[in-house]
């Protein structure tokens, strides 16, 4: 039987590269089977970051972000949300998971929403938002380099 092995969040540039002062970024979170193929669960998250201005400490709004804060953004933009004030943090990630598993539930595969928050959550930046950050490509596997924070 084929389950869901680990959560995977590919996230690449999204606008304008160049901008020294605006950093978009987009996210696809995916499911990750263990036959190797993988089911989309959002691919409409992302998160912007700006700055008025460069300056001689930040030259570039890219390269003042680390790796690891940019990975780990990544994996609060694709979930659990912040609840609003009638819910709890536990209630709206128990929500989360359960739609994921939901849509996994509908391209065939059985997911338990319990399951699917254990899992292991890697985070895969594109070989063009490495090189943007200041990252070497080499030596990364094709689509980026995994963190596993």
């Amino acid at each position: 039987m084929v389950t869901v092995a680990r959560l995977v969040t590919s996230i690449d540039i999204d606008g304008d590269a160049t901008s020294r002062t605006r950093m978009d970024v987009s996210a696809c979170h995916e499911a990750e089977l263990t036959d190797g193929r993988r089911i989309v669960l959002l691919d409409d998250h992302g998160w912007s970051g700006s700055i008025r201005d460069t300056t001689a400490t930040i030259p570039d709004i890219w390269t003042s972000h680390s790796l690891e804060e940019i990975c780990d953004t990544a994996r609060m933009v694709v979930g659990p949300d912040e609840p609003p004030d009638d819910l709890s943090h536990e209630d709206m990630a128990a929500h989360h998971w359960t739609v994921l598993a939901g849509i996994l539930r509908r391209h065939g595969i059985a997911a338990d929403a319990a399951e699917l928050r254990h899992l292991p959550h890697e985070v895969v930046p594109s070989a063009r938002l490495l090189t943007r950050i200041g990252r070497t490509t080499q030596d990364t596997p094709p689509g980026g380099e995994p963190y596993n924070g």
